[in-house]
C-alpha cells in the first residue's frame, strides 16, 4: 500500500474510531436519575449533594415521586429515560417486580437502609394528645362498626370517638394512594380491631375514609408540615424525618402510650413503625459509571451507621447486623426474586 492511500486509510480508521466513541459517549451517562419515596427523598438528597461536592461525577438527579410512582417508573424498562434507583417507604411488592421482569428489568439489587417511624403530628400552639391505634383507626376508617353493623363514619369531633378526646373537629392531611407512606400506614394502622372483623366481612384492614376529613396533600409531606402551620386544628400524617426537621412547630401524638422516639421505632415499640428501601437497575451499572460508587456512599456507616449523618436527619439507623447485610447484597449486586417477596 502507498503511503498516500496508507495515510488515508489511517485518517478514515480514526474517523471511524472517534465516531463509534462519541456514540459510546451518547449511549453512557454520568449522572444518576432518581426517583421515588418522598419520606427517603431527605436522606437520598444529603447525599446526592455530598456525592457531588466529592467526586468527580456531577451530583445526581432526584425526583420525589412517591414509592409507587418511582417503582412504576424504574419498572417501565431499561435504557435511555428509564431511572437508575428508585426509593421506597415500603418493600417493593412482588406483582411491582413481576412488572419490572416483564418490562426487561431483570437485575433488581434491594437496599435496606434503616427504620422510619410514621408519625400523626400537629401544630405545637395545641396540647399533645395521646391517641390509642383503635382511635386513630376510628377517626380515619372509611366505615366503622356502630350497635354491631358498619356504617359510613359518623365522628366529625375527636370527643365523638371518645369523651376524653378534646372537642375539636377531625381534620387530616396525608399523603395519597401513590404514596408508600400511606401503603405502610394502611398496613399498620388500619387493620380492624379483632372483636370487629366479622362486622367487616373477615377483612383484615379498611379504606380510608373519603368524606374530607382526610385530605390528600399530595406527594410532598413539607406541603403537609406547612398546611399544620396554617390550619392549626389539623393533624398530618407523615415521616419521623420530618418531625425531627420541625421540632418548633411540630408535636407527635403517642400512639399506644408509645412517643415516636429513636429508641421506640428501632426496638419495634413504636406501633406505627416501617423500613426504607431503595432499589438499584443493575442493568444500568455498565452504562451509568458511577452508581454504585453512589451505592456504596449511601450504605457506608457513615451515612447510615450509629452516629452517621443521615441519622442527624431522622435515619433511625439498623442493628449492625442488617446493615452488614443490606452491604454484603451491594457488594454481590444480589438480584432480588419474586420469591424473595413472597
Amino acid at each position: 500500500m502507498n503511503r498516500i492511500l496508507k495515510s488515508r486509510t489511517l485518517k478514515t480508521t480514526a474517523i471511524a474510531a472517534a465516531v463509534i466513541g462519541v456514540v459510546g459517549v451518547a449511549q453512557a451517562r454520568d449522572q444518576i436519575r432518581i426517583v421515588g419515596s418522598s419520606t427517603v427523598y431527605p436522606f437520598a438528597s444529603y447525599v446526592t449533594e455530598e456525592f457531588g461536592a466529592i467526586t468527580e461525577y456531577p451530583t445526581p438527579v432526584i425526583e420525589s415521586t412517591g414509592s409507587g410512582g418511582g417503582i412504576r417508573l424504574f419498572c417501565n424498562g431499561v435504557g435511555e429515560g428509564t431511572p437508575d434507583i428508585s426509593n421506597a417507604s415500603r418493600r417493593i411488592k412482588a406483582s411491582e417486580l413481576e412488572r419490572c421482569e416483564e418490562n426487561g428489568v431483570n437485575d433488581v439489587t434491594e437496599v435496606k437502609i434503616g427504620s422510619d417511624g410514621i408519625v400523626f403530628a400537629q401544630s405545637s400552639t395545641n396540647e399533645a394528645m395521646d391517641l390509642t391505634l383503635e382511635q386513630l383507626f376510628l377517626a380515619v376508617a372509611a366505615q366503622v362498626p356502630v350497635d354491631g353493623e358498619l356504617v359510613d363514619n359518623p365522628y366529625t369531633n375527636w370527643s365523638d370517638i371518645d369523651s376524653e378526646l378534646p372537642d375539636r373537629e377531625i381534620s387530616i392531611y396525608g399523603p395519597p394512594s401513590t404514596s408508600g407512606t400511606r401503603d405502610a400506614f394502611e398496613e399498620l394502622a388500619m387493620e380492624v380491631p379483632s372483636e370487629d372483623m366479622e362486622a367487616y366481612g373477615g377483612e383484615g384492614y379498611t379504606d380510608i375514609r373519603s368524606d374530607g376529613v382526610y385530605i390528600d396533600a399530595g406527594e410532598n409531606d413539607n406541603l403537609i408540615v406547612q398546611r399544620l402551620s396554617e390550619d392549626t386544628g389539623a393533624f398530618g400524617i407523615f415521616g419521623y424525618s420530618f418531625l425531627v426537621e420541625n421540632p418548633n412547630t411540630l408535636i407527635a401524638s403517642s400512639i399506644n402510650g408509645v412517643e415516636p422516639e429513636v429508641e421506640a421505632i428501632s426496638a419495634g415499640d413504636y406501633p406505627i413503625a416501617r423500613s426504607l428501601w431503595f432499589y438499584v437497575k443493575n442493568q444500568h451499572a455498565d452504562e451509568v459509571p458511577p452508581l454504585y460508587d453512589y451505592v456504596d456512599m449511601f450504605v457506608s456507616e457513615t451515612m447510615i451507621g450509629e452516629g452517621g449523618y443521615l441519622m442527624d436527619l431522622g435515619l433511625i439507623p439498623l442493628p449492625e447486623a442488617e446493615r452488614e447485610e443490606t452491604r454484603r447484597k451491594v457488594e454481590e449486586r444480589a438480584s432480588l426474586q419474586p420469591s424473595d417477596l413472597q
